[in-house]
């Protein structure tokens, strides 16, 4: 299958395509090979897309019978389905993992949602899965906490390729680069090849529209067409903020020793309003050195009618404008930001939660069926 003309037409602008999905029904389909060789180059996952693959298919369940004989935990018998996934998901982008010269290629896992508030735990949980994995292009996900940050310092320290998951402010994000920076000087100064070290950013767009937009709706202050623009000048403003981070005389020396740049990834990308076109967080959002991870419907619909031409750098100043806007008529973007971070934790601490709960339904099923 020859790669979709959209997709070709992003990477020609420098933006990899990753797709946020993963299940074992697609793996053994063939379904997800095809999706790679439409032009998607990386994977991402998280509980809530482990939830719904487990909970809501059979395909798991022979594994899972076959388990239940051993005196695996509800959470071992997870991870052994999910490690298995991702291992598998990995080695069907090994090719691009080496022919991007370890740019691309990658899949991500992430962390025990309950530790988003243990640096400790985090760090632990993220060497161990790593361990566990065992191949050259996995991602750790970790959230952009307070207590995730230093742990994101320290695992990049350890030469270990961390995808930084759940930024919605700039503020945030800032110290998500400085993480990383300081880790990569760590790291150089034990002597360690930078090279094969990667992270990306996720930073969310479609969230922060959708809060500020409901905001604006009940401040009844501003007008409704500052709506569905927040998230996009947000970004924008975050895209300038890398570039400088990026061009900067401290990374340049890192760059020298092999480093490479922490590329932003734009997570969040399908459209909830039905008002707005529904690839619009793939078309404002691209540009050179940038991720951006779809899900089925985004994926699909920007394959069928989406339009690529470098949009990330046009008009930044009118997006400063836009949020100092939204400020300035009493919309606390730094509130809201926060608040969508703890939202976001507690999603996936629930999805996560409801999956293991799921998992021992089925077990207990199967069981009864023997």
């Amino acid at each position: 299958m020859s790669k979709a003309a959209n997709l070709l037409a992003l990477e020609e602008l420098g933006q990899s395509v990753w797709y946020d999905n993963i299940s074992r029904e697609l793996l053994v389909s063939g379904g997800l090979k095809e999706i790679l060789d439409q032009g998607v180059v990386g994977l991402t996952s998280n509980p809530s897309i482990f939830e719904k693959a487990i909970s809501s298919s059979e395909v798991y369940d022979p594994a899972i019978q076959s388990m239940n004989s051993e005196k695996y935990s509800d959470i071992e018998v997870y991870e052994k389905l999910a490690i298995a996934d991702i291992q598998d998901a990995a080695d069907l982008l090994a090719d691009t993992y080496s022919n991007t010269r370890v740019q691309n290629g990658y899949v991500s896992l992430e962390v025990n949602p309950h530790l988003a508030n243990d640096t400790d735990g985090t760090v632990a949980e993220a060497e161990r899965l790593h361990k566990r994995v065992d191949r050259p292009n996995l991602m750790i996900k970790v959230p952009a906490t307070k207590s995730g940050i230093p742990a994101i310092h320290q695992l990049i320290s350890k030469g270990i390729s961390v995808n930084v998951t759940l930024i919605f402010s700039t503020e945030m994000y800032s110290l998500v680069r400085e993480a990383y920076l300081s880790g990569l000087e760590n790291l150089h100064a034990s002597g360690a090849d930078l090279s094969k070290v990667i992270s990306v950013a996720s930073f969310f767009v479609s969230r922060v529209d959708t809060a500020v937009d409901n905001a604006i709706s009940e401040e009844k202050l501003l007008s409704d067409e500052l709506k569905g623009m927040a998230g996009i000048a947000n970004a924008k403003i975050a895209y300038k903020d890398f570039r400088d981070t990026f061009s900067s005389v401290r990374f340049e020396k890192l760059r020298e020793a092999g480093a490479n740049i922490q590329r932003p990834l734009w997570a969040s990308t399908s459209m909830k309003n039905p008002a707005l076109r529904d690839v619009l967080y793939v078309e404002n959002l691209v540009g050179q050195d940038t991720v951006n991870t779809m899900p089925d419907v985004t994926l699909n619909a920007f394959i069928d009618h989406g339009k690529s031409e470098n949009t990330i750098t046009k008009n930044v100043n009118d997006s400063y404008n836009h949020i100092n806007e939204l400020i300035a008529g009493g919309i606390d973007m730094s509130a809201i930001t926060e608040e969508l971070l703890k939202d976001g934790v507690r999603a996936f601490a629930d999805s996560f939660d409801q999956l293991l709960e799921n998992i021992s339904h089925k077990r207990s099923t199967l069981s009864a069926v023997l």
